[in-house]
């Protein structure tokens, strides 16, 4: 059972404060993510606690064993790389057993515990292949195979399913996900996908320039984001500025985009100005018996199968947008008005900068 705690880790890179100061705890068995934009440090954490990149300040700790000083080979962790890392020169086999005879495991347990490992992968009876003779998903399994065989108390995924094509990439997910609970291992997983970042992680952290901006479940992330970029970052949604008017007790009355937004509690005092995050689903096309109601017109309609994108223009000409299943029936043609009712609990405020 292995749990990470990250206390005050720093590291810069010229000028650059790459990763400013994080701390975290990461429990025993979580798979847990770094998401972020290119450039926001998250890439360069987990090569931290791999043991590829130095700590500058701070420290790293497996369980109560701090590890921050140990070389790479010695801190009990599988990398799983973007690019695979595969030697092409070697068979799967080969490839997969390669940590176990840099740690000269005898020859006589190598064979059954690669075995193993490409059976966890589904890769059974692929050992003698050669890396030419299988897809991108096959190779992206051996790589977790070769990490998997030297029994890691840690796993550690940077951008693991990145040159992936779409459909395949959820189709790894799903299997990443599934391995790391059967196997009950403490994992890491770097990517810049919102959507992968939601669908696998038991609690996600948002890094920006090096600093952590929320660490939270996927649902409690989405739904309740800390910040305004975490809210634009993570999944789509309508960014609205307004003027807070007055809390009526229950909820705040805001002027914006030429209409009124309400939101539950008391968000800001009477006169301040705050950004409005409304997620393209909260909307939903009605007469207003399901909520509060702001007027809009169409600009246009997406079909996208299993639903549909409206992009709509409030009052004073701010463009937004509206999820709907695609099977709801709607025939508007642009400019036609759109009543569009919320619940004012799914409305999220914050100070404007």
């Amino acid at each position: 059972m292995t749990s990470i705690r990250i206390e005050n880790l720093t590291r810069t890179f010229g000028a650059v404060r790459a990763v400013d100061d994080i701390s975290l705890v990461i429990e025993h068995g979580e798979l847990f993510t770094l998401l972020g934009p290119s450039g926001c440090g998250k890439t360069t954490l987990l090569r931290m606690i791999a043991g590829f990149v130095d700590v500058e300040s701070g420290s790293i700790s497996f369980n109560d064993q701090r590890i921050d000083r140990l070389p790479a080979h010695r801190r009990d962790t599988g990398m799983v790389f973007q690019n695979y890392a595969i030697f092409p020169n070697h068979t799967v086999a080969e490839n997969v057993a390669y940590g176990l005879k840099a740690r000269k495991v005898p020859l006589a347990e190598i064979q059954s515990r690669v075995d193993k490992a490409l059976e966890r992968v589904r890769l059974e009876g692929y050992g003698p292949r050669s890396p030419h003779q299988l897809s991108g998903g096959q190779l992206q399994r051996v790589a977790i195979a070769r990490a998997l065989v030297i029994e890691p108390a840690v796993l550690l995924f940077d951008e693991p399913l990145s040159n992936l094509d779409a459909q395949l990439r959820t189709e790894m997910r799903i299997e990443v996900r599934q391995l790391q609970q059967a196997l009950g291992l403490t994992a890491i997983y770097v990517t810049h996908d919102q959507e992968e970042a939601l669908a696998i992680s038991d609690r996600i952290a948002v890094l920006r320039h090096g600093k952590i901006e929320q660490v939270d479940t996927p649902e409690r992330i989405y739904r309740m984001p800390q910040t305004a970029f975490v809210a634009e970052f993570l999944g789509s949604t309508n960014m609205v500025p307004g003027i807070a008017r007055a809390f009526d007790g229950r909820d705040t009355h805001v002027a914006a985009a030429g209409t009124e937004f309400t939101v539950r509690g008391e968000i800001a005092r009477p006169g301040a100005s705050v950004l409005l995050s409304v997620r393209p689903e909260a909307l939903r096309l009605g007469d207003g018996s399901g909520g509060a109601l702001v007027q809009a017109r169409l600009a246009l309609r997406e079909f996208l199968g299993p639903m549909q994108r409206l992009h709509a223009t409030l009052p004073d000409g701010t463009q937004i947008r509206i999820s709907a299943l695609g099977g709801q029936v709607f025939d508007g043609s642009p400019g036609a008005p759109l009543a569009l009712s919320y619940d004012p609990a799914q409305i999220t405020a914050f100070p404007a900068s």
